[in-house]
């Protein structure tokens, strides 16, 4: 017994709602998509997991953050497949694969074939299991991949308010997860191995800044070691964390947030793995032409840095999807995805973005005893990389696009005295290009010695301007 479509999409987050949006904007007919889902519920906006769903007043819930509202676009409601003729196969594992015979066989033993598969399967939490530790299963030991991690953390923290909480991570998860348990009033105390938190983004300066923001609010931070062992009580609940440098750390709670892998098993053997995910081309194409991978799972052609990345964040999942739905609807009018890598955090009042590459050097910028400073990465002589934190959607969109410009910068001192007002500069009107080793990048040069050019030029201007004036003055009494 089984079922066939023309498209089927397996996995059932944010990539898959952006795509089916997607689908029924360029017409594709009722009864010819099918996504199927591990999860009991329609795709939703997996940020909010972390954010309004922990807190304590007001919380976020479904179907309020259903995609894809994060987009500022249609919430897709389970009412909104049915009208839109869109199969959703929840709450249910596909087990197996096969691309050559173009089928999917689910656990309940159904097989659902297709013409066109797109691959969305996403990543999972790292378990403790996989570093040769044990106690996922204790009842206040937390991950958060899912609603249903959300929903177990949500009750665990109702238990626990007042008491002690050890995050395990110092990444996106633990970062945004201890902000929500300080809200709920919870102590907390992190623990990772790295020097700072956010370490494979944030440069030691910045981390500073976002360490000091949570220690004013109560968080311990314990750098620089890893959980050995839990201490477990006879109900079998955590009570301790033990690290590897000799500490133990008391709690009530613990959250862990370690890292993800990409779902790929269902595939190896079958389609081609690059960076730890199924490698597709600049079409989101994998090595199969009936399969297409995106989000979290797909490791595509970065065109502005010309490498192959794989990419963990929400902003890639929507438009990959998109862009994915669009070169197989309309392949011919579609041109290879030209992404912007992008990446954003909002906890306690902060907020900051990035965009491009955290490679080269280094060139930090405005008031990091107040509220809105930045950084840049300069590499091979080019802009690659912004970060902002307090910034207005103006100025979030002027260094996004200074990035994707990636102007020569030849003066570090006199970007770094320019700060953000550089990135503005370069976003307020569009830039010539000229060609470059075979490359068209923008023309602009930031460079010191333009600009004794440019204060000589301004005297003069200033000069012949008061000239005229004196002249025009003096022919206007004549007249």
């Amino acid at each position: 017994m089984g079922r066939a479509f023309v498209y089927v999409i397996v996995g059932g987050g944010v990539a898959a709602g952006y795509a089916a949006l997607e689908f029924t904007k360029r017409g594709v007919p009722p009864g010819e998509l099918c996504i199927i889902s591990e999860e009991p519920v329609a795709p939703y906006e997996r940020p909010a997991l972390s954010k309004g769903y922990l807190l304590p007043e007001a919380p976020a819930r479904l179907p309020s953050f259903h995609t894809c509202v994060g987009a500022n676009e249609e919430r897709l409601t389970p009412k909104w497949y049915n009208e839109h003729g869109i199969e959703l196969v929840l709450g249910t594992r596909v087990k197996s694969a096969d691309v050559r015979r173009k089928t999917l066989v689910t656990a309940t033993g159904e097989t659902i074939s297709y013409k066109i598969l797109i691959i969305a399967t996403g990543a999972r939490a790292l378990k403790l299991e996989e570093f040769g530790l044990s106690g996922s299963d204790a009842e206040n030991v937390c991950y958060l991949r899912d609603l249903a991690d959300a929903n177990r953390l949500v009750n665990v923290m109702k238990f626990c308010s007042g008491g002690n909480a050890v995050v395990i991570g110092g990444g996106y998860i633990g970062m945004e997860c201890a902000a929500s348990l300080v809200i709920n009033k919870i102590n907390v105390t992190m623990v990772f191995p790295e020097a700072h938190c956010m370490a494979r983004l944030f440069t030691p300066k910045i981390a500073s800044y976002y360490e000091e923001y949570y220690k004013s609010k109560g968080v311990k931070f314990v750098k620089g070691t890893v959980l050995s062992s839990f201490d477990m009580d006879s109900n079998g609940k955590v009570v301790a964390v033990n690290l590897r440098d000799g500490n133990r750390l008391p709690t009530d709670m613990v959250v862990v947030g370690i890292g993800i892998r990409p779902n790929t098993s269902l595939f190896e053997g079958q389609l081609t793995l690059e960076k730890g995910g199924i490698k597709v081309t600049g079409r989101l194409q994998s090595s199969n032409s009936s399969v297409y991978a995106v989000g979290d799972v797909a490791a595509f052609p970065l065109k502005l840095l010309g490498e192959t990345r794989r990419l963990e964040h929400v902003d890639s999942a929507r438009k990959s999807a998109k862009h994915a739905v669009a070169a197989i609807m309309e392949p011919d009018k579609t041109d290879e995805f030209d992404y912007l890598p992008f990446f954003y955090s909002r906890v306690f009042t902060l907020s900051w973005q990035f965009y491009g590459d955290n490679v080269g050097e280094v060139v930090h910028y405005g008031n990091f005893s107040g509220t809105t400073f930045g950084a840049y990465w300069v590499n091979k002589g080019r802009l690659v990389g912004s970060f902002l934190e307090g910034g207005t959607k103006e100025e979030y969109e002027a260094i996004a696009k200074a990035t994707r410009l990636q102007p020569v910068v030849e003066d570090l001192a006199e970007l770094e005295t320019q700060g953000l007002g550089f990135a503005l500069a370069v976003s307020q009107k569009p830039l010539p290009s000229t060609p470059v080793d075979g490359k068209t990048v923008p023309g602009l040069v930031l460079g010191k010695s333009l600009y004794p050019l440019h204060v000589t030029a301004g005297v003069i201007l200033a000069a012949s301007i008061a000239a005229f004036a004196y002249w025009y003055g003096r022919r206007r009494r004549r007249w």
